[in-house]
């Protein structure tokens, strides 16, 4: 079984500036002369960490990540102004040319998979592959799935603390009770409601229990810039037109796609893994039987590092 490569530091750091007020992280590991590769972090709003250049071969790849907007290293913290899909997508783009890279592998999981996949339909030149992971599609059924009815059914003990901050009368519209509260301007509501929010995530990711998940999860910093851009986006529908990525997934015909999804994923269910695999039959699925939601349980580990050095060995 594979393992995560041993850790790396940093060649290069930016700060991007893009637009109205936002400034972008972006890191380069690796070798710079490698396969250009980029990290497409989940969330929205989740950020960058160190163990996320361990999934590619340092000597085979230009490792680059970034925090998208108002999350992570990223400035100003959990900002939602000017925060929005095609802004990210552009920021993507931004990077490329910045970097100077012709094209580049995307390597995402679940909203990372989402921004991922609408930045090649919007890009399908600039992406030699990509590896995808959680497959997160953002149709309204599945932001209702895991934040209204769904999930609650499988983890009805997490989901009593979930909806504590919430008052009964409002529990017909969760997303919209949260955005009320993750916006307003009463800070200690906007951090319990931030903190009940993220852990709520971090508590479903894993298949078995993982503390260490939950605790990264229920940081306040994190889970303020998580919570908020994360309600953010959903109450808007992703800023999605209904079905896009599928109904746009024709763009992808070309593009060499592995798709590592866990079967017991409850945040993002295989259904949606499984939907975009029948539309893109040429993809290849990786359903990893022991194994949830998170990309550090060890069968999704194993299939998203053998991806990387199958795709390094066939671009040799």
């Amino acid at each position: 079984m594979r393992t995560l490569y041993p850790e790396i530091g940093i060649n290069h750091e930016y700060c991007l500036n893009v637009d109205t007020g936002h400034a972008l992280f972006v890191e380069e590991s690796g070798n710079p002369n490698g396969i250009p590769v980029l990290f497409v972090h989940g969330g929205p709003g989740g950020g960058c960490s160190p163990e996320h250049r361990r999934f590619f071969n340092p000597e085979r790849y230009r490792i680059v990540l970034f925090d998208q907007r108002g999350c992570g290293r990223s400035t100003p913290h959990a900002r939602l102004e000017d925060n929005n899909t095609q802004a990210l997508v552009d920021d993507m783009e931004r990077i490329r040319e910045h970097l100077g890279i012709e094209q580049w592998l995307l390597f995402g999981g679940s909203w990372g998979s989402t921004l991922s996949l609408v930045y090649a339909e919007t890009y399908p030149e600039r992406v030699s592959g990509m590896i995808l992971r959680g497959i997160f599609l953002c149709r309204d059924r599945d932001i209702h799935w895991f934040y209204q009815q769904g999930a609650s059914a499988l983890f009805p003990d997490y989901w009593q603390d979930y909806l504590e901050p919430i008052p009964a009368s409002e529990h017909n519209d969760l997303l919209g009770a949260y955005y009320t509260r993750l916006t307003s301007s009463n800070e200690l509501a906007q951090m319990q409601a931030a903190k009940a929010w993220s852990v709520w995530e971090g508590r479903c990711s894993t298949l078995m229990p993982n503390p260490s998940v939950v605790d990264h999860f229920g940081d306040p910093h994190f889970a303020l810039a998580m919570a908020r851009i994360e309600a953010h986006y959903f109450i808007h529908k992703a800023f999605l037109e209904p079905d896009q990525i599928l109904r746009n997934a024709a763009r992808l015909r070309d593009i060499p796609l592995t798709i590592v999804h866990g079967r017991y994923d409850v945040v993002c269910p295989l259904e949606q893994a499984h939907a975009l695999h029948q539309v893109l039959p040429q993809s290849r699925l990786h359903i990893v039987r022991n194994a949830g939601h998170s990309a550090f349980e060890p069968g999704i580990i194993d299939n998203l590092v053998q991806a990387t050095d199958e795709f390094a060995a066939q671009s040799a």
